[in-house]
C-alpha cells in the first residue's frame, strides 16, 4: 500500500492538532481520552488496512464507524468520484443523478415514499424530528438512552457513541430542549406503553435504532420492533427507523427489511456514499408533504445531493446489486470473527458475551448475558478494555478507541485479516 508517512510520531501530530483544532480533534472520540492517549494519526487506508503516520500498517475494524463497507478506496467508487468531478462538484439546483438515486433508494426501502438528501446523519434526524412535529402538531420525541442519532440539541443527552453529555446548560442543552425530549430504555415495550399511555398526545414520534450499534451491539429483543410499530400506530405516533449504521449494512432494505417492520420515517447515510458524506431522510408521502416548498417546515442545505456524492451513491448500489451474495459472505466471514472472539475469551477464562449480526461483531468487557440496553452497556469494565485496546494496536489491529463502539467488516476483509486478528485477540486477553 502507499502511504503517506512523515517524520513525526502520532504523539507529535496530536500535538500539532491541538495548536489548530480544539481538542486536537474534529469529534471526541477521536482524542482517546478513556484509552488514557490519542489513538494512532491515521495517514492513509486501502481495502482493509490502514497505515499511521509512522508506517505501521492496522488491519481496520473501525471502518470509519461505519461508513465503509466495500473497503477503503474502493476502485468503482474512486473511479465513478473522479468523473463525476469532471462535470461540476456542486451544482446548486436538481440533477437527474439525484433524482434518479432517490429512486433507487426507494425501490430498496419502499418505506421511503418520498425523500430528501442531506449531508450527514446528524441532519438527517434532526429533519426528521421538525418534520414529525409539523405533521403531528405536537411538541414531544421519544429516544432511547444509548441510541445516538447525531449531535443536535434535543438529541445528544443520555446518547450512545461516547457522547457523555447532560441535559443542562453546561453541554449546551437548554431546559426548554430537554422538557421536549422523553428518554426511555431501549428493549422495554412497557416503558413505551406506559409512556404513550401517559403522554401519547403530546409525542410526535418515536425514534429507535432498530439495531443499536452505539452502545456496543445491542439486537432487539423478538417482538420488540414489532410491540412499536403496534403501539405507536395505536397512539398516533410518528414511528422512525435510524438506520444510519444498519441501512444496507445489515441487507440492501436495511434492518426493517431484515425485521419485517415498516417505519413511517427513515433516516439513512454512513455507507451510502461509499466513504463519502451523503445521507437521506424519508417516509410517507403525507409527512414528508409538510416540507416547503409544498408545506410550511423549512430545510435546505448547499451541498446536499451533490454530484459528486450522488455519484458515489450511484457506484455503491451499482456493487450491492451486482453482488447479491455480498451480504451473505460478510456474514459468513462475521461469525468466523464472533466464533474465534469467543474461543479466545473462553481460553482466557473469561465470560464476555459475544453479539454478531451480518458484519457487525461486539463483545463488551463484562459478565453474563449480552447487554440489553444502555446501563447494562455501561457496566462494562472501560480500564480493561483500554490495555485491550493497545495490546490490539501492537498487534496491528486498529479499533474504536471506546466500549461504545463495534467493530466492522468490509467486503474487502478477508479470511487470513479474521484469523490474525483473532490470535491477537487471543494473545491480548492474556493476563
Amino acid at each position: 500500500m502507499t502511504c503517506a508517512v512523515t517524520a513525526s510520531t502520532s504523539r507529535d501530530e496530536f500535538e500539532r492538532a491541538k495548536r489548530s483544532l480544539a481538542g486536537g480533534v474534529d469529534s471526541p472520540v477521536r482524542a482517546g481520552m478513556p484509552m488514557g492517549a490519542p489513538p494512532p494519526v491515521i495517514a492513509s487506508a486501502r481495502g482493509s488496512k490502514v497505515v499511521d503516520v509512522e508506517g505501521r500498517e492496522y488491519v481496520d475494524y473501525l471502518c470509519a464507524y461505519g461508513p465503509v463497507l466495500l473497503g477503503h478506496g474502493d476502485p468503482a467508487i474512486r473511479d465513478a468520484i473522479a468523473t463525476a468531478a469532471e462535470r461540476g462538484t456542486v451544482l446548486g439546483v436538481t440533477h437527474p443523478e439525484e433524482t434518479r438515486l432517490a429512486e433507487r433508494i426507494r425501490e430498496h426501502l419502499p418505506s421511503m415514499e418520498r425523500l430528501r438528501f442531506v449531508s450527514t446523519g446528524t441532519e438527517a434526524c434532526m429533519s426528521v424530528a421538525r418534520v414529525a412535529r409539523s405533521y403531528a402538531r405536537r411538541e414531544k420525541i421519544v429516544r432511547f438512552s444509548g441510541d445516538y442519532h447525531g449531535h443536535a440539541d434535543e438529541m445528544i443527552f443520555s446518547a450512545g457513541a461516547s457522547s457523555n453529555s447532560a441535559p443542562a446548560i453546561d453541554a449546551g442543552v437548554t431546559r426548554a430542549t430537554a422538557a421536549n425530549v422523553i428518554i426511555l430504555p431501549y428493549n422495554d415495550v412497557g416503558a413505551v406503553e406506559r409512556c404513550l399511555a401517559e403522554s401519547g398526545g403530546q409525542i410526535a414520534a418515536l425514534f429507535v435504532e432498530p439495531v443499536c450499534a452505539n452502545m456496543g451491539l445491542v439486537l432487539p429483543a423478538p417482538g420488540y420492533l414489532l410491540a412499536l410499530r403496534d403501539l405507536t400506530s395505536r397512539a398516533g405516533v410518528l414511528l422512525v427507523f435510524d438506520e444510519i449504521i444498519t441501512g444496507f449494512r445489515l441487507a440492501l432494505g436495511g434492518a426493517q427489511a431484515l425485521y419485517g417492520v415498516r417505519p413511517d420515517l427513515t433516516c439513512i447515510g454512513k455507507t451510502l456514499g461509499g466513504g463519502l458524506p451523503i445521507a437521506a431522510y424519508g417516509g410517507r408521502e403525507d409527512v414528508m408533504a409538510r416540507l416547503a416548498p409544498d408545506g410550511p417546515v423549512f430545510q435546505g442545505g448547499t451541498f446536499s445531493g451533490n454530484p459528486l456524492c450522488v455519484a458515489a451513491a450511484h457506484a455503491f448500489l451499482d456493487s450491492l446489486e451486482g453482488d447479491r451474495g455480498l451480504h451473505d459472505r460478510l456474514d459468513v466471514l462475521a461469525k468466523r470473527l464472533a466464533d474465534g472472539t469467543r474461543s479466545a475469551i473462553a481460553s482466557a477464562g473469561l465470560e464476555y458475551p459475544v453479539v454478531q449480526l451480518g458484519s457487525i461483531v461486539d463483545f463488551m468487557f463484562r459478565r453474563g448475558a449480552a447487554h440489553a440496553n444502555f446501563d447494562q452497556a455501561r457496566d462494562a469494565d472501560r480500564g480493561a478494555y483500554a490495555r485491550y485496546y493497545w495490546k490490539m494496536l501492537d498487534a496491528g489491529v486498529h479499533l474504536a478507541p471506546s466500549t461504545m463502539e463495534v467493530m466492522f467488516l468490509t467486503a474487502a476483509h478477508t479470511e487470513r485479516d479474521v484469523d490474525a486478528t483473532v490470535a491477537a485477540i487471543a494473545r491480548s486477553l492474556q493476563p
